[in-house]
C-alpha cells in the first residue's frame, strides 16, 4: 500500500546539525521514527529523485519567480534494485497547500512511460484505483510541457511520523546533492555532484488541517526562521552559477528574478543565524 500524504501544508527551515539533533529529541516526544530509518545509519534512508523539465526550464523558473500555482514532475526511487518500485509524482503547489499525486510502476515500465506509453496493469506496483489515473495525468502534463529528465537529486532523510495516521510528519534532509542528468538512468551513484545545502539540514514540518500547538512551540524553542529550500530549483541555480553548460536554452527570467534569488539567499543566511536552541531558564 502506498501511504502517501496527498494534501498538506508544509513549512521549511534551514538549520545547523546541532539544532537538528536537538529538534530530534523534541520531536521524539510526539512522533515515531519512520520504519525505513530505524535500522539505517543516522536514522535516515536514501531518497533519489529524477526531475523533469522543459528545455526552457519552465518549471524551474516558475519556482524562482514565485508562481503561487505551480507543479513539479519527478520520478522518486530509493535504491537501484530491479524489483523496487519507481514512483511517478506530480507535486503541485496551490497557494500555501501542497498536493501530491503519484503512481508506482515496476522498473521495467519506466522508459516506456517516459516515452508516453501507459503501463499494462501488470506493470503497476500497487493494485490501487488511484494508481493509473495518477500515471495518466503525469503523462498528460509531461507531453503538454515537453518535459524530459533534467536532474538527479539525492539526499538522506530522517522522518518522524504520527503513529495514528499520516496527518503529521517531520523530516530532516541531509547531504543534498544535485547532478544534471538528461536521461532516465535511475542510478544511485552520482558523478561530481554539487552540494546544494552544504553542512546544513533542511527541516520540514508537514501537517494537514490545523497547525499543531507543539509545532508552534518547536519553532519558538529553536528560533526557527521559515525559508525556501527547493532542492531542484536551488540545484539548477548552483549549476548556472558554476558556469556549467546544461545544454538547454533558458528563457529570459522575469525582471524580478535576480532580486528573488538575492532574497532567497538572504533568507537562508538569516535562518542559519537565528536557528538555535533557546537558553535554559
Amino acid at each position: 500500500m502506498d501511504n502517501l500524504q496527498h494534501q498538506r501544508l508544509e513549512l521549511k527551515y534551514i538549520v545547523q546539525e546541532q539544532v537538528a539533533l536537538a529538534v530530534r529529541d523534541f520531536v521524539s516526544s510526539y512522533l515515531t521514527l519512520d520504519a525505513f530509518g530505524t535500522r539505517q545509519p543516522g536514522l535516515s534512508y536514501p531518497v533519489h529523485s529524477l526531475y523533469l523539465d522543459s528545455d526552457d526550464l519552465a518549471f524551474y523558473w516558475h519556482t524562482i519567480n514565485g508562481n503561487k500555482n505551480r507543479f513539479k514532475l519527478r520520478l522518486r526511487y530509493y535504491d537501484d534494485r530491479p524489483a523496487s518500485p519507481v514512483f511517478f509524482e506530480i507535486k503541485r503547489r496551490m497557494n500555501a497547500a501542497i498536493l501530491k499525486q503519484r503512481g508506482a510502476v515496476k522498473r521495467r515500465a519506466v522508459d516506456a512511460l517516459l516515452a508516453g506509453q501507459l503501463p499494462d496493469p501488470k506493470q503497476l506496483f500497487f493494485n490501487e484505483p488511484t494508481q493509473m489515473p495518477a500515471l495518466e495525468r503525469f503523462c498528460e502534463l509531461m507531453q503538454h510541457h515537453h518535459a524530459k529528465p533534467k536532474a538527479h537529486v539525492a539526499y538522506r532523510r530522517e522522518a518522524w511520523v504520527n503513529t495514528n495516521d499520516n496527518s503529521l510528519r517531520v523530516t530532516m534532509d541531509r547531504q543534498i546533492q544535485f547532478v544534471f542528468e538528461p536521461a532516465s538512468l535511475l542510478r544511485t551513484e552520482m558523478d561530481n555532484p554539487l552540494d546544494v545545502f552544504p553542512n546544513v539540514v533542511v527541516l520540514e514540518l508537514k501537517f494537514t488541517g490545523r497547525f499543531p500547538d507543539w509545532f508552534k512551540e518547536l519553532a519558538r524553542c529553536f528560533n526557527l526562521w521559515q525559508c525556501s529550500a527547493a532542492k531542484y530549483a536551488d540545484g539548477v541555480t548552483l549549476l548556472m552559477e558554476s558556469g556549467v553548460d546544461i545544454e538547454a536554452p533558458t528563457v529570459a527570467p522575469m525582471p524580478e528574478t535576480a532580486e528573488r534569488l538575492r532574497l532567497r539567499r538572504q533568507n537562508l543566511e538569516k535562518s542559519l543565524r537565528t536557528s538555535e536552541p533557546m537558553p535554559a531558564t
